[in-house]
């Protein structure tokens, strides 16, 4: 009887809201293993201490151990004292140290992805257990409950066992030697493994005196028969003298067997014979099923890990114990990693911790909170491998100084999933051997992309049949998919909470709709009927063909058969002419592409980056009303995604888990996406899109491709756009592609500092117009920018520091600046609170420049001694002709000192009023129109009375002259200052 008959009583076709209990409960017994110094700064050890109080507390070893509801009994060393002296005797004491000294480098490194991508935990210094509850066969083959929040919340009956419990005597006083622990991909099978085998290496699992971990990937890639000992000599060679007494020592030892579903095991005596003899060679299988079956080294204790699918290949004689790998089902431990790993040393990059401390502790603060109210990211963090990547995105997102090649958001998916999945097969005993990632992509991936075509987010369980049952066939499709359903599905989709939607499914990170979605695309899973038929025939007669030439050429030279080889060559043209056909799916990803990428309803969302962080982070401010229309859902990363997904990269990581790009349909789409994405992105896009286009260009990682995109750019306006450190590091990095000039570069109100010019360096020195308007630039930011201008490579003319905290100092360094720059015509210098001494140092300096041709030194609270003495230097200054000095503390006699100056005889005209003499100023709309752009910036109350000086001297200066016109005009810009003023008393302007 197939598996799916056999499973067709428990697992119901018609309900995919019935799925395994892996997650259930919220209280359950929360085991933390903290040493003291693992968690830096007062918000890391306040954290711990709260948890700690209400704590049952040992101190093994300098460290702490927690539990939560439950107490844990102290392990006992089962050995004998028998077993003692004998270990005594022997010489090989040594051996099993020098094998704990091996194993614990070995299971304390860290992959390439947890370095990667940010600090790292310790699992010798800090580790959070997930839930883990005893199991048994019933509860596992029985139905489960309607896969909802509120059954994953609810308290459940079975019980809580810590990991150093497992082996304990059973509920009828049975020792267990056998134990199996299972749970669904992502929960932390392997992880708690390493820490198991990390902390008998450290003395903190007493009841055994050796530990020997096996591979079940490695076991199941041997096929040559071999011995137990031979087995684990070959692999643990500090062991060689330990394995011939194993038996005859007593030794209390600890197999562990991780991945069993990878292993086709036979526990019939007809497909595994009886083996007692740890020196007879057979099939590794064999080893595994004997030693389950205790006819191999019977007193050794054995624990199994597996996905839910395979646990049933055991015979339930042969197992002990039942456990189940629940996650993080408490928010509890979900707070406690966030608390842990995002409070790590070095989590903030080479800058310094105290300096980011108060951003760590309020990033930690904000994820709580978010936590509480029992988001979608609440049910997302059920599993620890959620947790990992939540964690790791906010490091890209706020740690990230420079972006190497390694460093994509497309690039943490990929890796996220290459962590999970790690190229694993879905079903070991399935002929076709489809990895669990090609699976999912074909699968998985039609769902996503459904939804992101639809703009959907939540999937009722007619969808899911839709994508996952309708064209199935075969036995194996329906035995892979119930595989699927029981292993995989909770890892990506979960039940929704909002009210009303409990029934529905959403993806467990939004952001994984998206590049599941794209994904699908760039495999070309997107075909239509005639597509996948014509695909199948071209293959078959390729393959066909080349046989087929063999014998026609035989026959044709016997036989004067020659139409045959005209037959022939007919055939051979339908592979090739679909070859040239498929090469329009090129065209279609890359349309695909351009049009997602630029789609006008999305042109003033928030760019993609604050849109994670606010999927992350939550969106501070009063809840939405249930009742309240939602959003339109936006998908724009799923562009993003298709171009990340096409690096090189990501492509040789994909292919590691069975997912294959080739580089020859990678350069097919980039060729095709020139004709759409680079002439799209020409036009004028928003601020926010365009960042996004940037992002783009960034994760599609492809250096010529940007610099030919890059080129078309002439200007560019973020205005607005939060440009993160992480922003600044991709525009810097998109931009270094080329080394042309850019015409204007707008970063007014971008929340810039220091560090963000340091970073833009590079990007600022090619630009002609610079806006850094009202981006809190004090005086270390000044610094930044004296040394960009006195850079001989800088083309800077135009530069606008309006609205910045400029101050003395900063002016002090500006003037360093003009003394030296051969570049700077146009200098704004508009409310940065110079003051008289600011204005002082850039007088003194200015003789030294040679190119300033419009100086602004407007609304600085300058008096007349600097307002003058800057104007005399202009007088003399070869090419200034305009210095701007408007609401500023001038007199009377300031102004018609002021008032006296000529262009023709001075060369100089100071913009002070609106008006010039007994005439209106030519600039007096230019002054107005200043006034109402930074009025939001400005004190209303100080430029109410700058305002009604100005209609004072308007109506002065009219009484003062006969000229009709002249008074005309004069009306005309009296009326728009009393608009102003009658605007800004009643709060509409």
């Amino acid at each position: 009887m197939s598996r799916a008959m056999q499973c067709q009583g428990c697992l119901p076709w018609g309900s995919w809201a019935r799925l395994p209990r892996s997650l259930a409960g919220t209280r359950g017994t929360r085991s933390v293993s903290v040493c003291a110094a693992a968690v830096p700064g007062g918000a890391g050890r306040s954290f711990l201490r709260r948890i700690l109080r209400t704590s049952s507390i040992s101190l093994p070893r300098g460290c702490v151990q927690y539990q939560g509801d439950s107490q844990e009994k102290p392990a006992q060393p089962s050995s004998s004292h028998h077993g003692q002296s004998q270990l005594r005797k022997v010489a090989f004491s040594g051996a099993i140290k020098k094998h704990q000294k091996s194993l614990s480098a070995w299971f304390s490194h860290q992959p390439n992805e947890e370095r990667q991508f940010g600090p790292s935990f310790s699992l010798d210094a800090v580790h959070v257990d997930p839930v883990i509850r005893e199991s048994s066969l019933e509860e596992i083959l029985k139905p489960s409950p309607d896969l909802t929040i509120q059954n994953q919340l609810q308290q459940p009956s079975r019980k809580v066992i810590s990991l150093h419990n497992l082996f304990d005597v059973d509920a009828c006083g049975r020792q267990v030697k056998n134990v199996v622990l299972y749970g669904t991909v992502g929960t932390g099978k392997s992880t708690l493994i390493k820490k198991m085998v990390v902390d008998w290496c450290h003395g903190r699992l007493p009841r055994f005196q050796l530990v020997i971990p096996f591979s079940c990937e490695d076991l199941s890639h041997s096929h040559a028969h071999v011995s137990l000992r031979r087995l684990v000599t070959k692999k643990y060679q500090h062991l060689r003298d330990v394995v011939p007494v194993l038996e005859a020592s007593n030794l209390s030892v600890l197999f562990i067997l991780n991945g069993l579903e990878r292993l086709n095991l036979d526990f019939s005596l007809a497909g595994t014979e009886l083996c007692c003899d740890p020196n007879e060679p057979v099939p590794p299988s064999a080893i595994v099923v004997n030693l389950l079956r205790k006819y191999l080294l019977p007193e050794a204790s054995i624990i199994v890990t597996t996905r839910p699918s395979a646990v049933r290949r055991i015979p339930g004689k042969y197992v002990g114990r039942y456990a189940e790998i629940c996650g993080f089902s408490d928010t509890n431990l979900q707070k406690l990693y966030f608390q842990m790993r995002l409070s790590q040393p070095g989590c903030s990059g080479e800058e310094s911790q105290q300096r980011h401390s108060a951003e760590q502790e309020n990033l930690v603060e904000m994820l709580s909170r978010n936590l509480e109210r029992h988001n979608q990211i609440t049910a997302a963090c059920f599993l620890p491998s959620y947790c990992w990547l939540v964690c790791t995105t906010l490091h890209f997102l706020y740690f990230t100084r420079t972006v190497p090649p390694s460093q994509t958001l497309t690039g943490i998916y990929t890796s996220f999933l290459r962590l999970n999945f790690s190229g694993e097969v879905l079903d070991s005993t399935d002929p076709t051997h489809i990895s669990m990632m090609k699976y999912v992509a074909k699968t998985v991936g039609k769902l996503a992309y459904e939804g992101v075509m639809s703009r959907k987010t939540c999937f009722s369980e007619e969808d899911l049949r839709q994508c996952f049952e309708v064209e199935m066939k075969t036995e194996s499709e329906l035995n892979l998919l119930e595989v699927f359903r029981s292993d995989v599905f909770r890892f990506f989709l979960s039940p929704c909470v909002q009210p009303g939607k409990e029934h529905t499914f959403v993806f467990t990170i939004p952001a994984m709709q998206e590049y599941l979605a794209a994904l699908y695309v760039v495999l070309g899973e997107k075909k239509t009927l005639v597509q996948r038929v014509g695909k199948e025939l071209s293959e078959v007669l390729g393959k066909v063909s080349e046989d087929v030439a063999v014998v026609v050429n035989i026959i044709s030279k016997v036989l004067p058969l020659r139409f045959l080889p005209v037959l022939f060559n007919l055939l051979k043209i339908f592979p090739r002419y679909f070859s040239r056909v498929g090469g329009k799916d090129r065209d279609t990803i890359a349309h695909t592409m351009a049009e997602e990428l630029f789609k006008e309803e999305d042109y003033y969302n928030d760019d993609v980056l604050d849109q994670i962080n606010s999927s992350i982070l939550g969106v501070e401010g009063p809840m939405r009303h249930p009742d309240e229309a939602p959003d339109d859902e936006v998908f724009e990363l799923f562009p993003i995604f298709m171009g990340g997904i096409l690096s090189r990269r990501n492509r040789a990581i994909l292919e590691q888990l069975g997912c294959s790009i080739k580089n020859l349909a990678a350069f097919e789409i980039a060729k095709a996406m020139k004709k759409t994405v680079i002439r799209k992105g020409r036009r004028g896009l928003p601020p926010s899109e365009l960042m996004d286009y940037l992002f783009f260009l960034h994760e599609f990682q492809n250096e010529r491709f940007t610099a030919e995109a890059i080129l078309s750019l002439r200007a560019v306006n973020l205005s607005s756009v939060k440009m993160t450190p992480l922003k600044c590091s991709v525009l810097a990095s998109v931009m270094s592609t080329t080394c042309h000039e850019v015409e204007e570069l707008n970063l007014t109100s971008c929340n810039l500092d220091s560090g963000s010019l340091r970073t833009l360096f590079p990007v600022l020195l090619r630009c002609k117009a610079l806006h850094l308007q009202l981006n809190s630039l004090g005086s270390e930011a000044c610094k930044e920018i004296r040394d960009l201008l006195l850079h001989d490579k800088c083309v800077v003319s135009s530069l606008r520091l309006a609205n910045n905290p400029v101050g003395e100092q900063g002016a002090r360094y500006l003037a360093e600046a003009l003394a030296g720059n051969c570049s700077l015509t146009q200098l704004s210098l508009l409310h940065t609170s110079l003051g008289d001494p600011g204005a002082e140092a850039i007088a003194q300096h200015l003789a030294q420049n040679q190119h300033l041709q419009e100086l602004n030194l407007g609304y600085n609270s300058l008096t007349d001694t600097a307002a003058l003495r800057v104007v005399e230097v202009a007088k003399r200054h070869e090419t200034l002709d305009k210095v701007h000095l408007y609401f500023n503390d001038i007199s009377e006699d300031g102004k018609r000192a002021l008032d006296s100056l000529r262009m023709d005889r001075d060369g100089v005209r100071a913009l002070v009023f609106l008006t010039a003499g007994t005439d209106v100023s030519d600039y007096w709309s230019h002054i107005l129109n200043v006034v109402q752009r930074n009025l939001p910036f400005w004190d209303r109350e100080r430029v109410r009375q700058h305002l009604t000086l100005l209609l004072q001297d308007l109506e002065s200066s009219r009484s003062q002259t006969a000229n009709p016109w002249r008074k005309a005009k004069f009306l005309r810009v009296e009326s728009e200052v009393k608009k102003m003023l009658g605007k800004l008393q009643d709060g509409s302007l």
